[in-house]
């Protein structure tokens, strides 16, 4: 069969004058992308999670796109917009002749269904936050959708540029229920869903019709038939199994890997320095002995960051000095000279000056209160290090830290308690509003804000920052933001993490993206060579 098709079409080609190669170039293996992890579904309203988000890029569109510096915002399925003077109506013009997988011409109207059903409260998604205080969502012809506020939001274009804001088919949603995004899919990405066998493998396959793909491509065509996402959770494995060429890309490799890696022949390694993906360990600043602010400044000051960086990362990760990554959208450089540099014998003078003293077991004790502490975060090979090693540093200073790390699929119940004085977790973000507003706003305590930092400030510089309607009110609240939270030390910022991508030589046109943790993004320009 195979055979007879190669010769009808080899006949065919040669009688247009046509040379058969370019035709049959993209009939070849599937491109077969590794990951340690898979998404427990992929329905963009109700999975926040990286892995659901690389994928969706891939099978779904969103109004706005972002571009590889992520500062830019540039078109999406929206091929032009305007924003009121008072910040509150956005009206975006719709690009012609998108489809969805189905081939169902998609409009305004799906665009509208799409956002209104990611804010409506039955839907319970934890990522309506990102829509803004929605008045209302209208679409006043098919190729034209009307955003109204009811206060300005300056971050609301880049949000719309993340797999939350997915445009999805209204009939696939209908018919499958909460089986959406678990049983099938349906969106306008340039790739389409065709099969998902969790924690194994997501098939993908070339969207035919797509054509409208965002302009930080060379290409908006998909250049490849088909994409399996497959998942190996052991890293050796998944190391082996590139280095073999059973696979063409991945992003999940363990840092040791890397050196070796790019001194294997036919192995291309790139990272994308502009990744905003951060790790951090933070302090529930409502319990006891954490609730000192100096014993969270001395805690700062006796980690050693660089060397753990150096150490766990094997230097291909940055040590983070900062409250956030210095190449975010509206970074505050001044907010530095506020972070504590490491200095142990700084640590232990702060303690002694704030009444923490050292007792007979080496660990200091105040109004008769030891300065001891529990974290808790999500086991794995990193986190593990990375405690160890701070758990030595303070150590060192008088502070007595409990290490509590847990399988994912309890860590997240965990984490979600009261029980625990500190914890350590990573997250990715496009903006500084966006990472302060989510973590540290007074609404968002317990979860996501689990330090219980409740301050009056904070929340009046957030709202500022996210109501600004120019660049410089925006930029000074972002900036007194980052200044008020560095210097309450309620954050041990560690690591900003970048994203390796490597790929085999049958691969070509690979580019590092990042958004939201998503290393391929759109999985564009993207072509097999063999």
């Amino acid at each position: 069969m195979i055979r007879s098709l190669t010769a009808a079409l080899l006949a065919s080609t040669t009688l247009l004058g046509l040379s058969a190669a370019p035709a049959l170039a993209q009939q070849k293996a599937p491109l077969v992308i590794l990951r340690s992890i898979d998404a427990d579904n992929y329905d963009p309203i109700r999975s926040s999670s990286i892995a659901a988000a690389e994928v969706l890029y891939m099978m779904a569109d969103t109004l706005l796109s972002l571009d590889f510096d992520m500062k830019t915002v540039k078109p999406g399925l929206a091929e032009s917009w305007t924003v009121s003077p008072d910040g509150k109506t956005y009206t975006f013009k719709i690009k012609n002749g998108v489809k969805f997988c189905d081939e169902r011409p998609m409009t305004a109207d799906d665009v509208v269904y799409s956002l209104k059903r990611l804010i409506d409260p039955a839907s319970r998604s934890s990522s309506a936050f990102r829509a803004g205080s929605v008045k209302d969502i209208t679409a006043p012809d098919a190729q034209t959708v009307v955003y109204e506020l009811n206060e300005p939001y300056s971050d609301l274009v880049f949000q719309l540029a993340l797999s939350f804001t997915s445009i999805v088919d209204k009939n696939t949603v209908e018919k499958l229920g909460q089986n959406f995004g678990v049983q099938g899919f349906n969106g306008t990405g340039p790739y389409c869903w065709t099969s998902w066998t969790p924690r194994q493998e997501l098939v993908l396959k070339k969207n035919p019709n797509y054509s409208w793909g965002s302009p930080i491509y060379k290409d908006p065509k998909p250049q490849v038939d088909q994409i399996i996402w497959r998942v190996i959770p052991e890293s050796n494995t998944l190391m082996a199994a590139l280095q073999s060429k059973q696979a063409d890309i991945s992003y999940y490799l363990p840092y040791f890997a890397i050196d070796t890696l790019q001194r294997v022949p036919g192995m291309q390694v790139q990272q994308q320095k502009n990744y905003l993906y951060d790790l951090y360990m933070g302090f529930k600043v409502d319990k006891p002995v954490v609730n000192d602010p100096a014993l969270r400044e001395a805690f700062n000051a006796a980690v050693n960051k660089d060397a753990i960086t150096k150490a766990v990362f094997f230097g291909k990760a940055s040590a983070l000095h900062t409250l956030l990554n210095p190449n975010v959208r509206d970074f505050d450089k001044g907010s530095e000279s506020l972070m504590p540099k490491y200095n142990p014998e700084a640590a232990a003078a702060i303690l002694e000056k704030a009444g923490w003293k050292l007792g007979p077991d080496k660990i200091r004790e105040k109004d008769g209160v030891k300065a001891s502490l529990t974290v808790y975060g999500i086991r794995h090979d990193i986190n593990t290090r990375m405690m160890e090693a701070i758990q030595a540093d303070v150590r060192k200073v008088g502070i007595d830290l409990k290490i509590q790390l847990w399988d994912a699929t309890v860590a997240w119940g965990k984490l979600a308690t009261q029980e625990f004085d500190a914890f350590i977790l990573s997250y990715p973000y496009v903006t500084a509003n966006e990472a302060m507003s989510l973590y540290f706003r007074s609404t968002q305590a317990p979860t996501p804000n689990r330090m219980n930092w409740k301050n009056e400030e904070t929340d009046r510089l957030l709202k500022a920052a996210a109501n600004a309607t120019d660049d410089a009110t925006r930029q000074k609240a972002t900036a007194d933001a980052q200044r008020q939270l560095t210097a309450a030390n309620i954050w041990v910022p560690l690591v900003s993490q970048p994203v390796w991508v490597v790929s085999t030589d049958r691969v070509e046109g690979v580019r590092p993206h990042g958004i939201y943790g998503a290393g391929l993004y759109k999985g564009l320009d993207i072509k097999l060579k063999r």
